[in-house]
């Protein structure tokens, strides 16, 4: 079984417009509202994909109501802990430029933290868990490697989709997989300034490697995503399509990947399966079908790097 870990959901509240003018009366030309939360959209991708998951995590008030009713109508199996604060709403201004504010994080009770530990106690050597974006900020840092050693003392496996010293220090434990950007790349290992093509990035990608991932994915935004693993290096070509959604993108890619993977074992068809999942969704508006994944699969290549 796949699990998604989504420690820090949220109502994603979009909201389109001309233009953004500061302290001015604003009207939206558009808005609607999605669940969010990088694990809760690796989930609902899988579903897309008729890849079964369940989606974990913690979710609490009227905004938790709402992305518990969503999964439920998309029939995505969750198993939420309920908790007493209520669960953040992060606004997504589209004008020229995207701006986003997200919402304060909720406060959890250690009685609320420890029921999660043991959900996660009951995993076996045939889980997958897949632990994705931000911490609420009542959780102590090292949280994510607390989870990190219980999913290995149960024997299964995890991917990991962070950024910072929480990525660097889950790194020893050999996650399957880690995707960070050129952006996160940088940041990682305190770089002057962000890689821009596929020679700066390749020795990174190696280091990563070295540091115990077993699979690693660089996305490069609009120039493709390089693929490493022990048996080398390798880059997609950028598929054709206009850019409409970069939210979401990077967790579906995630998905593409761990969903082909989990039952093929075979990491380069599983990284053409994130490659096509990933770009499906930034030409979407909301995350990709299962039809337009399929429909760009055969467009994605593969080269070694050399």
């Amino acid at each position: 079984m796949i699990y998604t870990l989504t420690l820090n959901p949220s109502i994603d509240y979009v909201v389109k417009l001309e233009r953004l003018q500061a302290g001015a009366l604003n009207r939206a030309e558009e808005d609607f509202k999605l669940p969010g939360g990088k694990g809760i959209n690796v989930s609902r991708i899988l579903k897309r994909m008729k890849i079964d998951s369940t989606a974990l995590g913690f979710l609490g008030g009227f905004t938790g109501d709402f992305i518990k009713k969503w999964l439920d109508r998309e029939k995505i199996t969750n198993n939420f802990i309920q908790i007493n604060d209520e669960s953040r709403i992060n606004i997504k201004l589209k004008g020229t430029a995207e701006t986003e504010i997200n919402g304060c994080s909720p406060q959890l009770s250690d009685t609320e933290i420890q029921k999660l530990l043991a959900q996660l106690a009951h995993l076996t050597s045939e889980d997958i868990v897949i632990l994705s974006g931000s911490t609420p900020t009542c959780l102590d840092k090292h949280f994510y490697l607390e989870i990190i050693e219980l999913i290995k003392k149960q024997g299964a496996e995890f991917a990991i989709d962070t950024t910072g010293n929480v990525l660097t220090d889950a790194l020893a434990h050999r996650p399957l997989l880690i995707k960070p950007n050129i952006d996160e790349l940088a940041e990682l290992f305190d770089l002057p300034k962000t890689p821009e093509g596929a020679d700066e990035i390749i020795p990174y990608g190696s280091k990563l490697l070295a540091l115990g991932a077993q699979n690693v994915i660089i996305s490069m935004g609009g120039k493709g995503a390089l693929f490493f693993n022990k048996d080398g290096g390798y880059q997609s070509n950028v598929l054709e399509g206009t850019l409409l959604n970069s939210v979401g993108a990077g967790d579906s890619m995630i998905a593409g990947f761990i969903g082909n993977y989990g039952t093929s074992r075979q990491p380069l068809e599983a990284f053409k399966w994130g490659v096509a999942s990933g770009s499906a969704t930034a030409f979407s508006n909301d995350l990709a079908s299962k039809e337009y994944i399929t429909q760009l699969f055969p467009s994605v290549l593969i080269g070694k790097l050399s």
